[in-house]
């Protein structure tokens, strides 16, 4: 059963992402230590007694369907009363409407713990938390007043609709219509699907952000606008009224996450209401729908990152456990009587430490982003909002790309156990493999990696941050840590790499190049969370974070960067070298 990492989670926090300067200077309210540690050591709880066990019952009966209505599994809606009930929704959200207030980085923390227990539960309230925050950040103050109190509280939950059948990523061709009427509302008319936790017995009332299109709008992306649009309309007094002409055609049968509906939503076909038409009101501007929408989606991707780092932490300690009890064979050296446990052979040993760097990797680099999310709200905003911009597409790929590889890895180390459901290493890996999928695939976040996120301050910021990593490196090569071995070195030569590569794709943005910088987008991606898992896995070996675990931290890096960091060299050619053979081999495809 998994077992929140509480202390290795407070240390990332603290010690590599930056939570620790960041209280120490006074940059976050009157949080302190204590109450840090407080809320993660509540949170690990929560998530290792009350919805780990849920986890299996969720996958194996998943959210079920019938007449427009959803059952979720047995003790589902206990778990998520109790998980309201904790304060849990709250803890961003702003003090004026019930929240807490507290800083980004305890949320993806404690997102983290939640994903590990059962990501199929977890990603429901997730999208109330962003759905929270777009309606803060846009909203009237009448939709405000009327909506946030409960659903900060979780009385109330959210959804996001984006999706089209005909429109995924592409937005700008979607259908889904907006009619205005005089009395400031609107009346939607279409189709969204993949739309997650669309409908569920959690709460009484689902409020629904939809983007439409109205009569007049612009073509492509600038004529989209965001709408508000309740499962029950809201009475003068915040008493539910009539069911608005909105609901559930049905759910996905998937290959993971089997507990969370996957919703196909119809609005206005004229099944609930006086007249076709489900009723609506404008959040922010009209056509600035996109704008207002992508305050819950970049937030909504660092939480998708961390569900790559929470699969990845619950596989890794699975793996651990199996491989310390199972025997077979003989490992070199075993002294034992009888069989050896598995954990003693050197290529299963392999296998556990690569699922360690990888998850704290990811672990580190999400926690970075969301401090960055939380120093852009003080001094020095802007060099803050683009380390965020530019860390947030890496941490959502790398870390759910890292989640399905130590998954995967996860299953091997089981052998023929883990192909088989009882072990639930094959739920780890069902559930891993949509993370790299929605919330913009992770080739759509490679994209905007390189050709938004690279090019911010005329790529000075991401040189500066290079810059920054080099002074890790340096400070591992001249470190006496004998465990470092010279692990300082060789992330001297993979940052060399990552900045070869990074001035290439700059050169060829900039002369408009866009077929060579999209070739190489992807693995340069993997490139950059490659260095950035080295030098924070380095930062932490050289922290004096009070453990005495720094020798146990420098022998994972070493490993880090003799098995698992030296693959950068070999992207950095892909990124330089990669739109030729791709050109010269797209014949192959027909």
């Amino acid at each position: 059963m998994y077992k929140a990492p509480v202390e290795e989670i407070a240390f990332t926090l603290k010690h590599v992402a930056g939570l620790a300067p960041a209280l120490d200077g006074g940059h976050l309210g009157d949080l302190t230590d204590d109450l840090v540690d407080a809320i993660l050591a509540e949170a690990g709880r929560f998530a290792s007694e009350e919805i780990a066990p849920l986890g299996a019952i969720g996958d194996t009966q998943g959210a079920r369907f019938a007449d427009g209505a959803v059952t979720m599994p047995t003790g589902w809606p206990a778990l998520y009363k109790a998980w309201a009930e904790g304060g849990w929704n709250s803890l961003t959200a702003s003090p004026d409407f019930g929240g807490q207030g507290l800083p980004h980085m305890l949320h993806v923390a404690a997102l983290e713990m939640w994903n590990s227990g059962s990501m199929a539960f977890a990603i429901g309230p997730t999208l109330t938390i962003g759905a929270i925050e777009a309606l803060t950040a846009h909203g009237s103050d009448h939709l405000k007043n009327t909506y946030l109190p409960k659903m900060v509280s979780g009385e109330w939950m959210g959804s996001m609709n984006l999706t089209e059948p005909h429109a995924g990523s592409d937005l700008g061709v979607m259908k889904t219509r907006a009619e205005r009427r005089g009395d400031g509302t609107y009346r939607l008319f279409g189709q969204k699907i993949f739309i997650t936790y669309g409908e569920h017995d959690f709460t009484d009332n689902i409020v629904h952000l939809v983007l439409a299109r109205l009569p007049d709008a612009p073509a492509g992306t600038r004529g989209i606008s965001l709408f508000l649009v309740p499962k029950f309309l809201v009475n003068e007094d915040g008493s539910l009224g009539p069911r608005n002409d909105a609901y559930c055609h049905s759910i996905e049968h998937k290959l993971g996450i089997h507990g969370s509906p996957t919703c196909t939503m119809i609005y206005g076909d004229g099944r609930f209401g006086e007249e076709p038409g489900a009723i609506g009101w404008l959040v922010g501007e009209e056509n600035r729908g996109l704008a207002c929408m992508f305050t819950m989606m970049n937030n909504a991707r660092l939480a998708v990152g961390m569900q790559g780092v929470a699969i990845a932490e619950a596989a890794t300690q699975k793996a651990i456990a199996y491989a310390k009890e199972r025997t077979q064979g003989k490992a070199p050296g075993w002294q034992g009587s009888g069989m050896s446990p598995i954990i003693e052979h050197p290529d299963v040993a392999r296998m556990l430490l690569t699922m360690k760097v990888l998850t704290q990797g990811a672990r580190a680099i999400t926690y970075a982003c969301a401090h960055a999310v939380d120093m852009a709200h003080g001094a020095d905003a802007r060099h803050w909002a683009e380390r965020a911009s530019l860390l947030t597409p890496v941490a959502k790929s790398f870390a759910t790309d890292a989640g399905v590889d130590v998954a995967s890895l996860g299953v091997q180390v089981h052998g023929g156990m883990g192909f088989i459901e009882e072990t639930g290493a094959a739920r780890l890996y069902r559930d891993a493999r949509i993370a790299p999928i929605y919330e913009g695939t992770n080739g759509i976040q490679a994209i905007d990696l390189v050709t938004r996120k690279l090019p911010l301050s005329e790529g000075n910021h991401i040189r500066g941050f290079i810059a920054e990593l080099r002074d890790i490196a340096a400070k591992a090569a001249a470190s006496n840590m004998p465990a470092l071995g010279e692990t300082g070195e060789r992330l001297t030569g993979s940052i060399a790499d990552l900045e070869a590569a990074t001035d290439w794709l700059l050169a060829a943005v900039s002369e408009g190049r866009q077929v060579e910088a999209l070739a190489g987008a992807t693995p340069y991606q993997r490139l950059f969370g490659l260095v950035l898992t080295g030098a924070y896995l380095a930062k932490g070996a050289l922290a004096d974070g009070g453990d005495g675990r720094n020798e146990e931290r420098a022998a994972l890096c070493r490993f880090a960067a003799e098995n698992v960091i030296g693959e950068t060299a070999a992207l950095r050619e892909r990124v330089i070298g990669g739109a030729a053979s791709l050109a010269a081999a797209r014949a192959v495809l027909g």
